[in-house]
């Protein structure tokens, strides 16, 4: 069954910066445990002190990327309880992959809105996102 860290993947990514702005690859289509389908890619921010999602899925496997700011990504396996926190920095990009059954929060610890970029590997359905209370 493994820790919550033996699940969790997290892939460093590298962030081209030049007088005209940056550039960053989020997903490669190299990465473990993509599906063969296509799911649903998108964006979301958080005011400073705000956070994001508190819950889990049953099916859909998720890929976060910070894009802008700094967060702090707790994950919580909801069987075992393994508690695991990430800190997330938009200038050290990382990739986190979180498997089904791994309750997340993204909570906003910087001086500015953060946006996240996410990828899902299932469209959404509302049956599939279960709320939950991390530690």
């Amino acid at each position: 069954m493994g820790t919550l860290e033996d699940k969790v993947i997290i892939i460093p990514r590298h962030l081209i910066r030049d007088d005209r702005g940056w550039f960053l690859k989020t997903l490669n289509g190299k990465e473990e445990n993509l599906s063969q389908n296509v799911g649903e890619v998108y964006f979301t921010s958080a005011k400073q002190g705000k956070s994001k999602g508190a819950h889990y899925h049953i099916m859909a496997k998720e890929w976060f990327t910070l894009i802008s700011g700094k967060a702090i990504l707790k994950l919580e396996d909801i069987y075992s309880h393994d508690f695991l926190s990430i800190s997330l920095d938009s200038e050290h990009p990382i990739t986190v992959y979180i498997p089904p059954y791994v309750a997340h929060e993204v909570v906003n610890n910087g001086s500015e809105d953060f946006i996240l970029c996410a990828y899902t590997d299932l469209q959404y359905n509302s049956i599939d996102t279960i709320p939950y209370n991390l530690k």
